[in-house]
């Protein structure tokens, strides 16, 4: 016998999609939440699945995965779990790009790969800190790094690594502020002394790729 489907049913099917605004967040949360109760493995199978597809072929929108894994998982799961998806996917990209991209990119976009690997050559000894610091500093977006890096000659170690490091303080924040929305009751819960404390980690998290590279400089200068 057919059985009506309930408004209920029919909102999380039409729901569940990739947020674009705080209000498509706050809905697809809520409901991820209540199947979670029930489907824990689904639900991060479903958000890795989803976040690798969305920087593989370099669709915006990381933030809002980053701000629901934090509102789904929690901080301490969702941040080292975004990092590495963060990464994961960008290496796919990578490799997309090295094994078909390379006349589209060129094409379209030579002028900046010219100069991308003008800036690689003039870095070779200091590779890794270069790209990092492109990743805590972007002077280009992140996909145009993506799909050029192996373009121009970038190793995929330094490039997995680079990203997985470079981008902590963004995930972190964005993973922070998901925690921080599903905490939030009343505008006191803003100033309660587990916040502050998580807010004087991103501080910390966003020093030290800083003071890494600091002390590396440091010791090659000694050296010379």
């Amino acid at each position: 016998m057919f059985q009506p489907i309930t408004y209920l049913v029919l909102q999380k099917y039409i729901l569940l999609s990739f947020p674009s605004s705080i209000e498509d967040l706050h809905n697809l949360s809520h409901i991820l939440q209540e199947y979670k109760k029930d489907h824990a493995h689904y639900i991060m199978l479903l958000f890795c699945s989803a976040y690798i597809y969305k920087q593989t072929f370099a669709i915006p929108g990381s933030v809002f995965m980053n701000i629901l894994g934090g509102s789904l998982f929690g901080l301490w799961v969702a941040f080292p779990l975004c990092c590495l998806l963060t990464a994961i996917g960008a290496t796919f990209c990578y490799l997309l790009s090295l094994s078909f991209g390379r006349t589209v990119i060129m094409q379209y976009f030579s002028d900046k790969i010219l100069a991308m690997e003008k800036k690689v050559q003039e870095n070779l000894q200091s590779l890794f800190f270069f790209l990092l610091f492109l990743r805590l500093f972007p002077m280009s977006p992140n996909w145009f790094l993506n799909v050029s890096s192996p373009i121009v000659g970038v190793p995929i170690s330094y490039f997995f690594s680079s990203v997985f490091i470079g981008l902590m303080p963004y995930n972190f924040m964005c993973v922070q502020t998901g925690c921080i929305i599903s905490e939030i009751k009343t505008i006191s819960d803003v100033f309660t002394s587990s916040i502050l404390i998580k807010f004087a980690a991103i501080a910390t998290v966003a020093l030290i790729p800083a003071l890494v590279s600091f002390y590396m400089k440091k010791n090659e200068k000694k050296k010379l």
